[in-house]
């Protein structure tokens, strides 16, 4: 079963459309849970980075038949949604919480972990007093998001631990006071990265923090863990995730949003026209700042698929194959561009070209700036005789658009 063939086909998939791809996420779900068989630790989804809710029972033990234990959500919006579609444990964090949130999340959330002394001390009353009313088990646990000033190299945008990062409890502004009624720390300090990394924030988190780590009855080690990339390794996660657990005789936690739907995903677009400019520029039915907004933001360059003589092949680097363009999207911001790639021939209005690895991220933070259509979404899984099949989500119009203004 492969669905590649399946995105090239007007007939069955509109364009532009996120597809979803069932296998992938069935995959990286394996990969994870045996993580967890090897450790006991508890994996979550982290929802900023992939919320795509019809396919939770594909990933929650709750909801449906996936391994994951929870999410974790950084709004209450997020958190809802944890509890409503994904069930099991749902964590919560932002970099600061008001009155109105914190009680909502009350009715919704099992973790809270805070960015500041001051904001555990303005709302633990409020958790103390809702507690109070509830069976231990089901109490909510409270937690502090430190920052042990280690950083992994990541874009500073993307880098939790940079200077002036606004984000965890530095050590000179840690109060070991006011720890009554915490129940354990969280740091994050990798994006996209491996095991080593990790290996090298524990050690400073140990140094900075390690005389209350044995205190906690939970640890989170937050997202960026590239666990399902090829060539990860595994054994090095699963080493120091079992000897913290043993160490500390705490429950682990990670909240992967990358590895949970990397490669899980694709967007299809079409070629509306070919302009030439200084090069041949080629205008897609997206809007890269719209659908593709990490292109610009990370900015990263994603694999790019085509057919030529009826086979699916990569574009190149510019320069590399026989024909160079740019590639561009439909809005008026100038800056819509998704970069220069080479293909074997010109490319020609009504041609398909499909962006890869786009469940993660993209989604999430798609906008209807200029009035663009969002992409539809569907998925592609596999009918009763194993062959691919396409299944519509959810398709956009205009009312998506007019009611998120007034």
């Amino acid at each position: 079963m492969h669905c590649q063939h399946l995105l090239f086909d007007p007939a069955r998939i509109p364009s532009p459309c996120f597809v979803l791809d069932e296998n992938q996420l069935l995959t990286n779900a394996a990969i994870l849970n045996t993580v967890q068989e090897r450790t006991g630790a508890k994996i979550l989804l982290a929802l900023k980075g992939y919320a795509a809710w019809a396919t939770f029972p594909l990933l929650s033990r709750f909801k449906g038949h996936g391994p994951l234990w929870g999410a974790c959500a950084s709004s209450v919006d997020e958190a809802r949604l944890a509890r409503e579609e994904f069930g099991g444990e749902v964590h919560s964090f932002a970099a600061a919480w008001n009155k109105r949130e914190v009680a909502e999340l009350l009715t919704l959330t099992d973790h809270i972990v805070f960015n500041s002394i001051a904001q555990w001390r303005e709302f633990a009353p409020a958790i103390e007093a809702w507690n109070q009313g509830r069976c231990p088990d089901r109490q909510i646990q409270c937690g502090l998001r430190i920052n042990p000033e280690h950083s992994e190299g990541a874009a500073e945008i993307y880098n939790p631990c940079a200077p002036g990062s606004r984000l965890g409890i530095r050590r000179k502004h840690f109060d070991p006071t006011a720890l009554g009624g915490i129940s354990g720390l969280h740091f994050h300090t990798l994006c996209e990265q491996g095991a080593d990394a990790l290996e090298r924030t524990l050690t400073a988190v140990e140094k900075n923090f390690g005389q209350w780590l044995p205190g906690c009855k939970w640890i989170n080690m937050g997202g960026g863990h590239h666990i399902t990339k090829p060539g990860y390794d595994l054994d090095l996660l699963c080493r120091l995730l079992t000897q913290w657990r043993d160490r500390y005789q705490a429950q682990i936690y990670l909240e992967p949003g990358e590895a949970v739907a990397l490669d899980a995903g694709w967007l299809v677009t079409t070629v509306l026209d070919v302009i030439e400019a200084d090069m041949p520029i080629v205008i897609l039915d997206i809007g890269v700042p719209c659908h593709m907004p990490d292109v610009i933001e990370m900015p990263y360059r994603p694999r790019v698929t085509y057919e030529h003589d009826g086979a699916a092949v990569q574009a190149g680097e510019a320069g590399q194959k026989a024909w160079t363009c740019r590639l561009a999207g439909k809005s008026c911001l100038a800056g819509d561009v998704a970069g220069e790639y080479s293909f074997d021939a010109p490319l020609k209005p009504g041609q398909r070209l499909i962006f890869e690895d786009m469940a993660i991220y993209s989604m999430v933070k798609t906008t209807t700036f200029n009035g663009l259509r969002l992409p539809s979404i569907g998925i592609c899984g596999q009918d009763a005789d194993g062959e691919a099949d396409f299944r519509m989500l959810r398709q956009f119009g205009y009312a998506d658009f007019k009611t998120r203004l007034s």
